[in-house]
């Protein structure tokens, strides 16, 4: 908690972030407060990526590449280890390669061409995972770039990142939730990125993103959709591809009368396109029997999930406050 403390208050000084500090602090010790039966494990795998000797981070794309040629392999791969699954990535520790279940980059490449450049930019991303797209913000020169993210084992994954990296970026990740933010306008640009089809309710979501942007700022939304005329949307009836928590895929037409409802301008649908294996697929990094898009698909007709449902379709939709 020491290492979180010191990184939190030198990430929010001097910062016109400061004024959300506390009730950001707050929040965030009582989510590392909660009884979690892995977190031994975890804080045990931060003590040795913080005991390792901090390199250089660079972009060696599709990876983030931290350079350091005296890190103990073995040591590191215990921590890594012990921080499974890798759900985001994928990094690079000198030539050992995390190859992470989902390939970020891909997604990274589709969204950078098509929205303001983010230098000096103050950022939010909204569910961010372990922060791969946090830390690809800040490599594009963010000023400070903030990551959300409930999900303790992200939380821990991103903290034994950063803790090799010896000039750190300006990059946080906060174990919180969207609705636990401050709503104060102070963000230049905002992300959601696989959020919206988990929230029961999807006006809410868009309301609170709307709530932290800046007069002016841009809102990068990439969610699953489906085809369909304005209007519609599928409610899975049980689970979406293997999961149990998607509540509502939106027609394009449909997500755009959304963002209309609620003043949204200058809305951009950028960039259309199917989840592949090339982007989300199984690796040794998340895990022994564990199952990617390829077991959530029809075995007969990839065209479909294996509940029947057409196979995931994601939309990135650019626009502004």
């Amino acid at each position: 908690m020491k290492f979180f403390l010191d990184d939190f208050r030198l990430f929010f000084d001097n910062s016109s972030l400061k004024i959300i500090l506390n009730e950001c602090l707050k929040s965030s010790e009582a989510a590392f407060q909660v009884k979690n039966g892995n977190i031994p494990k975890w804080t045990k795998a931060i003590d040795i990526t913080n005991a390792l000797p901090k390199g250089k981070v660079v972009l060696n794309s599709p990876y983030i590449q931290i350079h350091n040629n005296d890190i103990n392999s073995s040591e590191l791969i215990d921590a890594l280890e012990k921080l499974l699954p890798w759900r985001k990535g994928p990094f690079m520790f000198n030539q050992l390669k995390l190859d992470s279940e989902w390939q970020c980059d891909l997604k990274w490449q589709r969204i950078k061409k098509h929205i303001k450049p983010l230098k000096n930019k103050t950022v939010l991303d909204v569910g961010a995972g372990n922060g791969y797209f946090t830390l690809r913000m800040a490599m594009d020169g963010a000023k400070k770039a903030l990551g959300i993210e409930p999900f303790l084992l992200f939380n821990y994954q991103f903290r034994a990142i950063k803790s090799m990296i010896n000039s750190p970026l300006n990059a946080l990740l906060l174990p919180i939730r969207l609705e636990e933010m401050p709503k104060i306008q102070l963000f230049d640009t905002v992300f959601s990125m696989g959020v919206l089809y988990h929230q029961r309710d999807h006006i809410a979501h868009l309301m609170q993103l709307k709530e932290m942007m800046a007069p002016g700022a841009e809102l990068v939304l990439e969610t699953l959709i489906v085809e369909g005329p304005k209007g519609y949307s599928l409610i899975p009836d049980g689970r979406y591809a293997q999961m149990r928590n998607v509540h509502c895929l939106p027609s394009i037409g449909t997500l755009e009368t959304w963002l209309i409802d609620m003043k949204f301008k200058n809305i951009n649908v950028v960039d259309i396109c199917k989840t592949t294996p090339e982007e989300q697929r199984r690796t040794p990094w998340i895990g022994d029997n564990a199952v990617s898009l390829e077991d959530f698909l029809d075995p007969s007709d990839s065209s479909l999930t294996k509940e029947g449902y057409p196979a995931p379709t994601r939309a990135i939709v650019v626009c502004k406050n």
